[in-house]
């Protein structure tokens, strides 16, 4: 009972997290094609600043439960897809540094090389991580010991290529919401048509993944089994739905909770589809890392339980109290003041 109680908080957690840090990933990528000067560029790395730090809390708390929770996996996992998860970590560090160093200097160049590391940082996560989930999805060809019988070209197979094409695509249409929501004039103008122009693309590579998702991964015939399940995918429809029809109405807040409500239900659509696997092997069943024969010990799980029912709570408020407290569009008086970026 534990262990489905943390496979399902971990599958959670790693939807908070995409929900949460998505819009900072997808505005990172688009701001180069959406800032037109520098005002602009200011008004992008602010409207994420408030929130950034914050959003990634939900990855560490998501890598911190892989690690404690299900430690046989973790030790799996962060060997075998190594090499994405150093390129991950690398591109986080630059991004974060980005929004630290940009400022310190009015240099031209100086500003350009941080603006090119921020587009690295958000990019390159937001690819990686669409990359890694597919191929979690269809399986990792680890052995009976747990050895990866690959490397990181094996990870770039056309199914998990077309994950990270969908990951950031999901991204920049919920970045772009959230600049529509964060800026004014022009550049909110530009922001609500990329969000547009985006949505049409993101339902292509949506259908096209759900499609090679049935031939590539068992996770539909494994939610078939368990019908109430089938709410995920059918809220990631509605979500990707009304996301189109709150654009079309202006309604940006609308379309940025439909645009999380998609993420949510597409990562919850593959976390459910897994269960009982957090790692499924690709070379035979029985060599899966699953929720069961990686746990950890029943009462190492209670206490965690306990104190998640305590802390995650605290975050949660305390992260309802920014976004609310940011909540309005940046703004020249804003700009000005010495806490911008």
């Amino acid at each position: 009972m534990l262990e489905t109680i943390w496979f399902a908080l971990w599958g959670l957690l790693w939807a908070v997290y995409f929900m949460l840090d998505g819009f900072d990933l997808g505005l990172g990528t688009l701001r180069p094609f959406l800032a037109k000067n520098e005002q602009d560029r200011r008004v992008v790395m602010n409207a994420m600043g408030p929130f950034w730090d914050g959003n990634e809390v939900w990855l560490l708390t998501a890598g911190g439960v892989t690690f404690a929770a299900f430690p046989g996996t973790y030790a799996v996992m962060f060997s075998a897809l190594y090499t994405p998860l150093m390129l991950l970590l690398f591109a986080l560090i630059l991004r974060g540094i980005s929004f630290e160093f940009r400022g310190k200097e009015d240099a031209g160049w100086w500003r350009k090389t941080w603006d090119a590391c921020l587009w690295v940082g958000s990019f390159v996560p937001a690819l990686l991580l669409g990359v890694a989930f597919a191929n979690i999805f269809a399986g990792i060809p680890i052995d009976e010991e747990g050895v990866f019988h690959g490397n990181l070209f094996t990870l770039l197979n056309p199914y998990g290529l077309l994950g990270g094409v969908l990951f950031v695509l999901l991204f920049t249409v919920h970045g772009a919401l959230w600049l529509a929501i964060k800026s004014e004039g022009d550049l909110h103008q530009r922001a609500g048509r990329a969000a547009r122009l985006l949505w049409g693309p993101l339902l292509v590579v949506a259908v096209a993944f759900l499609a090679m998702t049935w031939h590539s991964t068992t996770l539909w015939q494994n939610l078939l089994t368990r019908p109430a399940l089938l709410v995920f995918p059918l809220l990631a429809v509605a979500g990707i739905v009304l996301t189109r029809v709150f654009i079309g109405k202006s309604a940006w807040w609308k379309a940025w909770a439909a645009s999380a409500a998609t993420i949510v239900g597409a990562t919850l659509f593959g976390v459910a589809g897994l269960f009982p696997a957090l790692l499924p092997s690709s070379l035979d069943a029985t060599f899966s890392r699953t929720a069961f024969n990686t746990a950890s010990t029943p009462l190492t799980l209670k206490i965690m339980l306990g104190v998640a029912l305590v802390m995650v709570p605290i975050v949660i408020g305390y992260q309802a109290w920014v976004y609310r407290r940011f909540s309005g569009p940046v703004t020249a008086e804003e700009l000005a003041s010495d806490q911008a970026y």
